[in-house]
Order: structure tokens, then sequence, then C-alpha cells
């Protein structure tokens, strides 16, 4: 591991419990099939409570004001976009927050969109990890045809190094909690 870039304060709290929790090394086959000497588990982090608390420190010092609601695709978003929204509300901030379902249900609430999004709304997609940005734009997709607007995107860590230029592509602001060089790898090793 190379000597990792100084960061803010509160990036760096989370950075530490990224690296205490959330990071494994040895030797690992990715989702993708690429193999790595490293593997994040994100979850380690979200689903602590002393984590999600810095996730969402970092988080809502990033997020334009007028952002609605927070969601992604389920599961790598649920405990971020959930967490995020809970400290909003103990801030005086309103987020309503979702999931985005791998498949439509035909039974009770019809669709893809579980929990509280609402057309109109202005968006925040959330991630744990990303690599690729396949979950991302997968849940950007879902709530633009549901009819809100996707207008940030961020994720806890940016592994792959590829979605900012997604992202200015889908015409959506971009911007990692950390990314694979905060944490002292290469993007996409």
């Amino acid at each position: 591991m190379s000597k990792l870039p100084p960061l803010d304060l509160a990036r760096e709290a989370l950075r530490e419990h990224i690296l205490l929790h959330s990071l494994k090394t040895g030797s690992f086959t990715l989702k993708s099939g690429k193999s790595s000497n490293w593997f994040l588990d994100s979850k380690q982090t979200a689903c602590r409570s002393d984590g999600i608390l810095l996730v969402s420190e970092v988080a809502l010092a990033m997020l334009p004001p007028d952002i609605d609601a927070i969601g992604g695709l389920t599961m790598g978003a649920d405990p971020v976009a959930f967490g995020i929204a809970a400290v909003a509300a103990t801030r005086g901030r309103v987020l309503r927050s979702f999931s985005v379902r791998k498949e439509s249900k035909d039974h009770g609430v019809i669709g893809r969109i579980a929990g509280a999004l609402q057309p109109g709304d202005r968006v925040a997609i959330v991630e744990d990890t990303v690599t690729r940005g396949t979950s991302l734009f997968e849940a950007v997709e879902v709530v633009r045809a549901f009819g809100a607007t996707p207008v940030f995107i961020t994720v806890i860590v940016d592994r792959g190094g590829t979605c900012a230029a997604m992202a200015t592509e889908a015409k959506i602001a971009y911007q990692p909690m950390l990314s694979a060089p905060d944490l002292g790898y290469a993007f996409g090793s």
C-alpha cells in the first residue's frame, strides 16, 4: 500500500473506519471476475452505528441542498440511504429514502421502487462500493422511469474510477466519499 493522501477530518475518520472494519487483503475474485489483492465490504462500515454516522457526516456535506430523496439499488444502497436520511432528520433536513428493487413486484406497491420516492423528486443515488457503476446507473434509469430526476451520485468508496465519466455523460454530478487511491490502491486494482 502506498502513502495515503491527506483528507479533511470527516473523510479521514471515515477512511480510518473503512480501513479498520471494511478492507480485507488477500486473494479475491471480484464480482467482475477480476482477481484482486484487496476487497471492500463497505457494509461493515455502513451497518455499524459509528460507521453510518461517519458516512452521513461526509455525505451530508456533499449533498446539494435541493435534494428531496436518497436511495439506490438494494442491497448496497439501503443502509447508506436510510442512515443518511435518518441522520439528516436529526439536523432538521428532510430527505425521503427509497430502494430500487432488483425486480418488479406485481402485488402491494407495484414496480421496482420501494419507499418514499415521489415523482418530480430531485434525487441523490447512493451505493456502498462501486467498481464498474452498473448498479448506480441501473438505479438512475429506474428512478428516471419513475418520474424523478437523479441529480447527484455518491458512494462510500469508488474502487474502479469509471463512474465519474459515466456520471458526466449522464449529466449527473458525482462525488465519491472515498476512492481507491484514498485507501492506498490504484483504481481498478
